[in-house]
């Protein structure tokens, strides 16, 4: 079974959702993505941003769970992939560099505020890891300025 490295920044951090989403995926560590910052256009994504971070659990998946999540993400329609080196934080402590697939929304969706359950999952995963909710509250303050 081929493996591949899967870069979760947004609802897919949830443990839980992972388990249904991608049966196969296993948590590899988690990552502080500099040179992207969470955006919200009623989900997430991430966007190159000079001197910003977002954090991410990085995911070890096979092929089945690939297209799963690529099914899930509406993959090639509402988010396209890459493939991005990521420093990790593994569980045992240690640190890796690996190449690794992310999804990023194609152009043309505007800030919106997503459901407040979407928000409250991302919550959930930011607490989980503990990861700094500013990042998040951030990325929900400039979502918030923009629909006043």
């Amino acid at each position: 079974m081929l493996k591949a490295y899967y870069i979760a920044y947004g609802s897919n951090m949830s443990v839980e959702d992972m388990k249904t989403r991608a049966p196969d995926a296993r948590i590899v560590g988690t990552s502080m993505l500099n040179g992207w910052r969470l955006s919200l256009r009623k989900h997430a994504t991430v966007e190159p941003c000079e001197g910003a971070v977002t954090p991410a659990v990085v995911w070890e998946i096979s092929e089945r769970d690939e297209i799963e999540l690529d099914s899930y993400e509406d993959y090639p329609g509402y988010y396209d992939k890459k493939i991005i080196p990521v420093e990790v934080l593994c569980r045992d402590g240690s640190r890796i560099t690996l190449d690794a697939m992310v999804y990023i929304m194609v152009d043309g969706h505007p800030l919106r505020m997503p459901s407040p359950s979407y928000i409250e999952c991302l919550r959930k995963g930011y607490m989980g890891f503990g990861f700094p909710l500013e990042i998040l509250e951030n990325a929900i303050s400039e979502c918030k300025s923009v629909e006043l």
